[in-house]
């Protein structure tokens, strides 16, 4: 069996409203999937993380630059691939957009070796620790609204998310100190005192302004303060984990397993957040995750994307072996965005259905057992969005 083919698909359209986090305002939603083709009628679905213009830069990457690396070449060395692209491409850049087109190819090679197997990707990797997996709902985005209107949206939108059955909720916060703790103020009221939430700053702070958040969100019980200061800024996450009662978690914005070494070896992150379709795809995530668990960092892995993307990290978080061991270890939770997103539900033949499962379950969903990754894309439905 040889690679005949490796396409690129970039999909987009508009969203029925602006949606905002800490850096920026968007109105398009966009996803970006790999196809790699194969002699013998085997075709591999992956994903790449990088919104808009990004993933229009990402096709020519994949497209341009690592499809004519591995033409002709066995699906089934993936491993040996993605060292011959790497070694190839590390001149030009160990992080960013050449790990993200990577990402995407990766993950297209483990589809094909699940088909070939006729197995999960879980089973590859050494089976399943867990059945099934709780679901936390992402939602609460920054919109250009009078602040006092905001807090009142995100604790209905936040008290809505729980009560679809969502086992917790993540908010955004970056509007700036005072308007951020007033946000997490009321999302607190809209899900009650025992329901977990958690903020995402999407690195907007410097150290001092947050642990001025951080500490109100220790004080309002929040379980996880994410990306609180640049990803470059390693002392001031080792600082904040020193002097905060809140987790701190990170780690979507770093590649590979030597970026991973640097922010684990600074002890600087109570929850490691991975993004497997950024880092460098399924084969460097298993690294990434057991460097993590060999520093006994809790991985809770960052998503976002289409049904191609979650339904990968479901059959990672299937994989993961419990940390710390024992009768009642912390279990992972699966990364759910609530906003809009047709990339979900209807673009694979036969759904995931997330929000379906979790309102029947009370905040759980199953891990997909059809061979692969679990999903695949509809043809006709691709050709719709595609730019």
């Amino acid at each position: 069996m040889k690679i005949t083919d490796v396409i690129s698909h970039v999909l987009q359209y508009d969203l029925p409203e602006e949606l905002g986090y800490s850096q920026q305002y968007y109105a398009r939603r966009s996803a970006h999937l790999v196809e790699v083709l194969t002699s013998e009628g085997v075709t591999g679905w992956g994903e790449c993380f990088g919104p808009g213009p990004i993933a229009i830069a990402n096709k020519g990457i994949v497209e341009g630059v690592i499809k004519p690396m591995i033409l002709g070449a066995d699906p089934l060395d993936r491993d040996v691939l993605w060292h011959h692209v790497y070694n190839l491409t590390r001149d030009h850049g160990q992080k960013g957009m050449p790990l993200q087109a990577l990402s995407g190819v990766d993950i297209a090679l483990w589809d094909i070796s699940g088909k070939v197997a006729g197995l999960p990707i879980h089973k590859l990797i050494g089976g399943a620790h867990r059945e099934r997996v709780a679901v936390y709902g992402y939602g609460m985005m920054l919109r250009r609204e009078d602040p006092a209107a905001m807090a009142s949206r995100f604790e209905e939108e936040a008290a809505a998310i729980k009560d679809a059955g969502f086992a917790a909720t993540k908010m955004k916060i970056g509007l700036g100190l005072k308007h951020d703790v007033a946000l997490a103020e009321a999302v607190r009221r809209g899900v009650g005192d025992d329901y977990t939430f958690m903020a995402d700053a999407n690195h907007c702070y410097t150290t001092a302004d947050a642990f001025y958040v951080g500490r109100a969100l220790g004080e309002l019980g929040a379980y996880w303060f994410e990306e609180p200061v640049a990803p470059e800024d390693l002392d001031g996450y080792r600082e904040l984990r020193r002097g905060l009662t809140v987790n701190i978690a990170g780690g979507e914005a770093e590649f590979n397993r030597w970026g991973w070494r640097s922010i684990l070896e600074n002890r600087g992150l109570d929850i490691a957040q991975p993004e497997v379709c950024a880092l460098g795809g399924i084969s460097e995530y298993l690294r990434v995750l057991a460097l993590c668990h060999a520093h006994f960092t809790p991985v809770i892995n960052h998503v976002w994307g289409s049904d191609v993307a979650v339904s990968a990290n479901l059959q990672l978080l299937a994989a993961m072996p419990p940390l710390p061991g024992g009768l009642f270890p912390t279990e992972p939770m699966l990364e759910f965005d609530t906003t809009h997103n047709y990339f979900r539900n209807d673009m694979c033949k036969e759904p995931l259905r997330i929000a379906e499962q979790v309102k029947a379950t009370g905040g759980f969903v199953d891990i997909p057992k059809r061979p692969g990754i679990g999903v695949e894309p509809d043809p006709d439905y691709i050709k719709r969005f595609r730019i």
